[in-house]
């Protein structure tokens, strides 16, 4: 018997995680559902939303292909025994009331089931850093044609041909850590043109309405939103700091210059602080970092300080290089657990996005567009579905877990004639060690590692030159 089956015969099984709890649950959010339609009707709201949620649930390929087991007797009958269905709709009608719900009354779901986790004790070990979970927010398209459209769809314009393309797209959110392939995907927030506006929607939009509403459903949570170089900008990290969130940005120099060139002139000072790491699991990989704490955002926003961590990867296969802002102060103590976090940033994309197109769930099909609200209850109802079995095994290998990465060992350089050829020595943690660091063009350049920095040691910081 495979290890992880044994592990799992073991573990008593939380009852309200299980499949049936979380089904049961979910349809007992729809029936507080208001009922639009005044007339008596055969088919109740709950029972429309649960048909569309078990489409997705067991992966169907299209509104066809549920429609066929809704004319099978025995899969008929499974589908209303597993998740509650007194009468499914055809695929037309199924549409045609799904149509007319409000989005805002399917997102509060997933609060309860994010509940049901919390109570379960399935996120204890999610916890990254400082007694917050990492949050990767990101945007994805979930709908494009240039026939179909609605009035909430965005357009583009080709400047080519002139044609418009009509497109849909959201903000995704999950709850993820470095050492779990599981992810705990929180409620999207749909891009799409908003009442009484002509205008596209952004992502920038968007994450602010995020915000405010994951603050409303979740006031105390403790979190550290993850996102990629579109973010660092002064609206969004006031926006961040108002809803009492952390933050792991990434940064690039062609976005942001004035910060490099503020860096630069730190380096040329020796006031940043640079070291080297061996990894523990494959001694052929190698650390190095740059960090320097209290840098100005930009030229137009020089109050807002952020902390700035450098990062290169030297393994057989080459060199990676990143780099990210945080508002949490860098030490040589945490800086390894910061980039780990920034290098997760990949788990929204791979683990969520990729995985609803790629693995069944058909999430760039278009299940039909609707006129009103088809196609967002279709989103959320697909998120939803994806949301209680991933959030279960998360919980179960999150309490049998042992493998965890811990911290590479703290290293000197011995001798540095190139960035290909780097040798390395062992020692125990010091408060200053000499070591040769790469330059942002990728030079190598002698540096004595500081115990800290502060902005007050920079001269002439206002305006520094872009070399």
């Amino acid at each position: 018997m495979p290890k992880e089956d044994t592990v799992l015969d073991k573990i008593k099984l939380r009852k309200h995680l299980n499949a049936d709890a979380l089904f049961s649950t979910t349809r007992g959010e729809f029936d507080k559902i208001p009922d639009f339609r005044s007339a008596e009707v055969d088919i109740s709201l709950s029972d429309a939303l649960m048909s569309a949620f078990a489409m997705f649930s067991i992966k169907d390929s299209s509104l066809l292909s549920f429609d066929k087991r809704r004319k099978n007797e025995a899969e008929c009958q499974n589908l209303k025994t597993i998740y509650g269905i007194e009468n499914i709709p055809s695929d037309t009608r199924m549409r045609e009331i799904c149509d007319k719900i409000d989005p805002k009354y399917v997102a509060p779901l997933f609060k309860g089931i994010f509940r049901q986790l919390q109570r379960g004790k399935a996120l204890e070990q999610m916890v990254f850093y400082k007694g917050c979970y990492l949050l990767n927010l990101d945007g994805t398209g979930f709908f494009s044609s240039q026939k179909l459209s609605a009035p909430f769809c965005m357009e583009k314009e080709n400047s080519k041909t002139g044609k418009i393309r009509y497109y849909l797209q959201m903000l995704g959110a999950a709850i993820v850590h470095p050492d779990f392939k599981e992810v705990i995907p929180l409620c999207p927030e749909m891009i799409i043109k908003q009442d009484g506006k002509t205008k596209n929607d952004c992502e920038r939009n968007a994450a602010k309405r995020f915000f405010e509403q994951l603050r409303k459903d979740h006031p105390h949570l403790q979190l550290i939103v993850n996102e990629d170089a579109l973010s660092p900008n002064a609206p969004h990290i006031k926006d961040l700091e108002k809803n009492n969130l952390h933050f792991i940005l990434g940064i690039k120099p062609g976005d942001h210059k004035f910060l490099f060139a503020f860096l630069e002139r730190a380096i040329k000072e020796g006031l940043t602080i640079e070291f080297s790491m061996e990894d523990e699991e494959d001694p052929r990989i190698f650390h190095c970092f740059r960090i320097l704490n209290k840098v100005p955002l930009n030229q137009s926003n020089q109050d807002i300080l952020v902390n700035f961590l450098e990062y290169w990867e030297h393994s057989p296969k080459g060199i990676k290089h990143f780099s990210w802002i945080t508002d949490f102060t860098l030490t040589k103590d945490n800086a390894y657990l910061i980039m780990r976090g920034g290098r997760a940033r990949w788990k929204i994309e791979n683990e969520t996005f990729n995985t609803l197109k790629n693995q069944g769930y058909q999430f760039e099909h278009n299940f039909g567009h609707g006129k009103e609200n088809l196609t967002t209850i279709f989103a959320l109802l697909m998120m939803l579905a994806f949301l209680p079995p991933r959030s279960y095994i998360a919980w179960v290998r999150s309490r049998t877990r042992t493998d965890q990465r811990s911290a590479p060992v703290l290293l000197s350089t011995t001798r540095a004639p190139g960035l290909a050829s780097w040798r390395y020595q062992v020692v125990r943690p010091a408060s200053t060690l000499t070591v040769a660091s790469p330059t942002c063009d990728g030079s190598m350049a002698r540096s004595r590692c500081l115990r800290s920095s502060s902005v007050s040691q920079h001269t002439n910081w206002q305006n520094p030159q872009v070399t």
